[in-house]
């Protein structure tokens, strides 16, 4: 019986099809994910996650909304999401050296592992913004702006060279470099969109975390990689080691090993029965989206009228105050 079973699995696994498998890039520009009408170039980008096959950007290639939303891989933990009515063009998809232009429209690009090997770069109008630290940044086309909502850019524009830092913005139209400061509680469908994309990535952590970046696009590098969950269908990402937290949402990304530690291996038992063996362990708490442990109450998202249509989902991770790893403290939170 156990020889028939064995078997069973082996041709299971041998006639696994090769669309489940994920694809494998070694460039910036891969179409993660879109809702509603988005083009890649003339063609309209229709994809489906459960064959795993994403269009991946060509160098000068544009992408564009119309009704819809489009989510866009950068190097590893860097993300591109833009609004309805927005277009972008992929200047250079090396991943040493990504260059992006917000043509038309908004767009978002979340920050959560910098490296000094890997640099990303938007172009937005008569500005030039080099991302180099962990942060959220918004870029407008019109007006042209670009605000940040934690981290820090430094921004080419008007012949000068300035730093924004959280909670500044500043014009990028070309005539003058005026940074202000802006109100960061005021927010819009599309950061709150983005909001809840940052979140589903987080929840498919912890179980990707597992595999570490076996399956993986960008996979195995020093800063980390994105990695396919099929059970959430969607990538994610993966630190090489410890744990990195989203300095705007505060939701963790845990590397295999960190991981390993905190949510899959039970530490000593704390509590003893006068010697009696029944130790307390943390409670696994599994639930159908995963370990309930892993993300844990959500940055408040009502200082904005705007924010009610949030998906009222569980979120940053318990653990942001864990000595686990390293890298930015967890529960930063929105609107910090």
């Amino acid at each position: 019986m156990r020889a028939i079973v064995l078997l069973a699995v082996i041709l299971a696994l041998a006639f696994v099809p090769a669309s489940a498998q994920p694809i494998i890039s070694a460039k910036s520009g891969l179409v993660s994910y879109i809702q509603g009408s988005v083009f890649l170039g003339d063609q309209p980008v229709d994809i489906n996650p459960n064959t795993t096959k994403f269009p991946e950007m060509k160098e000068n290639e544009v992408l564009r909304t119309e009704d819809g939303l489009a989510e866009v891989l950068l190097p590893p933990g860097f993300t591109l999401r833009i609004g309805e009515n927005s277009s972008i063009r992929l200047i250079t998809n090396r991943l040493i050296d990504t260059r992006v232009e917000l043509l038309t429209g908004s767009g978002i690009v979340d920050v959560l592992e910098p490296s000094k090997d890997m640099t990303v770069t938007v172009v937005c109008k008569a500005g030039t913004i080099a991302l180099s630290k962990a942060g959220h940044y918004r870029f407008d086309a019109d007006p042209a702006r670009l605000r940040v909502f934690a981290g820090q850019a430094h921004v080419e524009v008007a012949g000068q060279t300035i730093e924004v830092s959280s909670g500044k913005m500043v014009s990028l139209g070309g005539q003058t470099a005026i940074v202000e400061k802006f109100d960061k509680t005021e927010l819009d469908a599309l950061e709150n969109w983005s909001h809840r994309r940052a979140e589903l990535t987080a929840m498919a952590n912890v179980s990707a975390a597992r595999r570490g970046c076996r399956n993986s696009v960008y996979g195995g590098g020093p800063n980390g990689c994105w990695s396919w969950n099929p059970y959430y269908g969607l990538y994610t990402y993966i630190p090489m080691a410890g744990r990195y937290c989203d300095p705007w949402t505060g939701y963790c990304y845990y590397s295999s090993d960190a991981a390993y530690r905190l949510f899959y291996h039970p530490p000593a038992p704390s509590v003893w029965n006068n010697g009696g063996g029944g130790g307390n362990y943390p409670s696994m708490g599994a639930t159908s989206s995963g370990y309930s442990g892993a993300m844990a109450s959500a940055p408040s998202m009502s200082s904005s009228p705007a924010a009610s249509a949030s998906s009222g989902t569980s979120a940053a991770s318990s653990a942001g105050s864990s000595s686990v790893g390293h890298g930015s403290a967890g529960g930063g939170g929105r609107g910090h």
